[in-house]
């Protein structure tokens, strides 16, 4: 009897076909899965997690969590844009307290440049006959993006390719019509035209963006792209430059958890092997204060946030982090191994 043998990668919609037959964890598995990751962020010095594409249940079951005191970390929730989904929040409006900031949801624009499922403008450069695919038409993130407007929700896409990120921005833009506070987010932004990066300025559009992303990626994403177009790619410092402004995160399981890393690829633009001698792209490395603001104060107000938490002042949350060496000033071949001594959350040691 011949047997059904699977040969090959199911790309970003198509695991669907399989997704449904993974066994659902019990509610206690998924408690017991959210206190280890706690511990795991808090090891590293974490104190507010931006967690995406939350399901209801799971938003219910952190705030369950935090109000019963197991669960101490404070979540920062873009809901998962299921037609339920959307249809409770809009009903119940954006909210925010102490521990749970419930403002956004998640949009997934394109895939990963990697599997090459990232929508490109131009085919690629290592496979003529791909060029990646939006993951819903533009008229279904253009109908999305009506409904968050006008019920005062943050949208925040997924954009990797240069197509994504120029569909979605157009999007945006006719939305938003100009300067606002929205603080609307384009998640990774990691392909950007050269046409298109006025748009998060004009726009006030948030580039959320991952530094580590660039420093794993740089052995190969030149074969995607090509040696003219990887140019358009990690432009972090061009992207500050809109909005003097910067979301910087990790996008963990994908990458590492620690911020450390991501704070080290941000300045140095080098593997954990302090390679490249003189960085990738080193135009587009960010200062130390720059990574450091990226990491609290600006990724605070890409959360609305930023009146409670993201700078140590009067008023504000005692969140913060004792690190056994100032990584502003230590060496930058040992900014990803400086040791945390301790992690406060309102002024109690977690950590």
């Amino acid at each position: 009897m011949e047997r059904n043998v699977p040969t090959g990668v199911l790309i970003d919609n198509a695991i669907g076909l399989v997704s449904e037959k993974i066994p659902e964890l019990t509610p206690a598995e998924k408690r017991q899965a959210l206190l280890n990751a706690q511990k795991n962020c808090f090891e590293v010095g974490l104190t507010t997690v931006a967690d995406a594409g939350l399901s209801r249940e799971i938003i219910e079951l952190m705030e369950e969590m935090q109000e019963d005191g197991s669960l101490k970390m404070r979540i920062y929730a873009m809901v998962s844009p299921t037609s339920e989904d959307r249809a409770y929040y809009f009903d119940k409006g954006p909210y925010q307290n102490d521990r749970m900031t419930v403002k956004s949801f998640k949009i997934y624009g394109d895939g990963a440049l990697g599997s090459r499922g990232a929508a490109l403008l131009k085919p690629y450069h290592d496979a003529p006959g791909e060029q990646g695919f939006l993951l819903s038409s533009a008229e279904d993130f253009e109908a999305l993006a009506l409904e968050m407007y006008e019920n005062g929700f943050q949208m925040n896409t997924h954009c990797i390719g240069d197509s994504a990120n120029r569909t979605l921005l157009d999007i945006y833009a006719k939305v938003l019509q100009g300067k606002n506070d929205r603080r609307w987010r384009i998640e990774h932004a990691q392909i950007v035209n050269e046409k298109d990066i006025s748009s998060f300025g004009r726009y006030s559009i948030i580039p959320s963006v991952q530094p580590t992303h660039a420093t794993s990626d740089m052995y190969w994403a030149e074969d995607r792209l090509g040696p003219e177009r990887i140019e358009a790619a990690y432009i972090f410092k061009q992207l500050l430059d809109q909005n003097g402004r910067i979301a910087l995160g990790s996008d963990f399981p994908v990458e590492f958890i620690n911020p450390l890393f991501g704070f080290h690829a941000a300045v140095a633009r080098k593997d954990a092997n302090d390679w490249p001698d003189r960085g990738f792209q080193p135009e587009d490395k960010l200062s130390r204060e720059e990574a450091l603001k990226g990491m609290t104060i600006w990724a605070a107000y890409a959360n609305f946030e930023d009146d409670r938490k993201g700078s140590i002042e009067a008023g504000k949350l005692a969140d913060f982090v004792v690190l056994e060496q100032d990584l502003m000033t230590v060496p930058e071949e040992e900014l990803r191994s400086i040791p945390v001594i301790g992690t406060y959350i309102g002024g109690e040691k977690v950590y």
